[in-house]
């Protein structure tokens, strides 16, 4: 299918929902509009630059015209200006063609789990993976998502063994699924009394929500343990059989969850991270399974991956995938991330169209590729 078909079924899909959505039936089906108001959203920039496109092209035939066969050396002369003003655009506007019909990552807007453990470096490790739950907190904040903590193990020093958290908001998956991997920090830990620097890791994993009609599971395939719950919370929590730890018998994922006071709150929070593990695993066989299976110049994405640095005694951040220093340490910490994230996202959209070939795009309307 050319470029132009492509365009031209585009066109037609979002033809049709308008359509479907003008029927009362779907006018009472609060599901079906979100359903196909979020699918017409998705497909407005498409027709919008198609039309675009359209409009630049019947435009530069007339100028070419002009140029090439007017009498009037004026108008020559006019018609050559707007010709190089009109290509131009042409190139823009194929260009943003060519990012908005991309193959889609179908959990981009998702919201997203994020789990960030405590890796070598003993207390320090723990201290640091902290700062990456705050980093992404205040990341959502200047989002204005809403962060939900699911689970933390916490120490007495401020740091955490585990913290796992969903963050709500749109299009939060495509923004935060390139975190996933190793984070490394390198600076003088407060206890160091000799100044040494110390090198520390904490692991990042990120996880589109996965709702039950995407992974379907039997309860015969669950073993569902409760217990006493233990360490810092509230009144009662170490008096209540309220936590749940809930395994999964085909696959041996376990997950367990004992921050709320709810053992129906933490079984429903432990079915939420159990559901988004099962779906990774089930896309990430089926990407191995794909004999050209793209590698990312950003990575894969796996947790053993060691994917950034964090160097205090230079304020500097370096995300080793794509070669990017960052300096202004601190402010980075406190959740500024979108110039890293914004690199992160070209760089694989750089790598998606170099996979695809030539990347020609439609002709202009003299038969031309720009």
């Amino acid at each position: 299918m050319t470029v132009e078909d492509r365009l031209a079924e585009i066109e037609r899909q979002s033809h049709d929902i308008q359509t479907d959505l003008s029927r009362p039936e779907v006018a009472s089906d609060p599901d079906a509009l979100r359903r196909l108001g979020k699918e017409l959203h998705r497909l407005e920039p498409i027709v919008a630059a198609a039309q675009e496109l359209r409009r630049t092209q019947k435009e530069l035939t007339d100028a070419r015209e002009i140029r090439d066969h007017d009498q009037d050396p004026e108008m020559r002369s006019w018609a050559r200006g707007e010709v190089e003003r009109l290509e131009q655009t042409q190139r823009n506007v194929l260009e943003r063609l060519r990012l908005l019909l991309l193959p889609r990552d179908p959990n981009d807007e998702k919201n997203v789990i994020i789990e960030i453990r405590a890796g070598t470096g003993g207390d320090e490790a723990g201290l640091f993976a902290a700062e990456l739950f705050r980093m992404y907190q205040r990341y959502a904040e200047r989002r204005r998502w809403k962060t939900e903590l699911l689970s933390a193990n916490e120490t007495g020093i401020g740091a955490i063994r585990e913290a796992i958290f969903q963050i709500h908001g749109d299009g939060a998956y495509s923004r935060l699924k390139f975190e996933g991997g190793v984070h490394r920090v390198q600076r003088v830990p407060e206890t160091e009394s000799g100044g040494r620097i110390h090198t520390s890791t904490a692991t990042v994993a990120v996880l589109p929500e996965a709702d039950e009609v995407e992974v379907q599971i039997d309860d015969k395939d669950l073993r569902i343990d409760v217990y006493r719950a233990t360490g810092p919370g509230g009144q009662s929590v170490n008096t209540t059989d309220s936590a749940v730890r809930i395994t999964h018998l085909p696959s041996g994922l376990v997950v367990a969850i004992q921050d709320e006071k709810s053992q129906h709150k933490n079984r429903a929070k432990a079915m939420a991270v159990l559901r988004a593990r099962l779906l990774e695993a089930e896309q990430r066989k089926a990407h191995e399974a794909e004999a050209d299976v793209r590698r990312s110049m950003v990575g894969s994405g796996e947790r053993a991956e060691k994917i950034r640095t964090y160097n205090f005694p230079q304020d500097r951040v370096t995300d080793h995938r794509i070669g990017l220093d960052l300096h202004n340490l601190p402010q980075i910490l406190a959740g500024d991330l979108d110039k890293l994230l914004d690199a992160l996202a070209m760089a694989d959209q750089s790598a998606r169209m170099a996979s695809l070939g030539d990347g020609k795009g439609p002709a202009d309307s003299d038969g031309r590729n720009p």
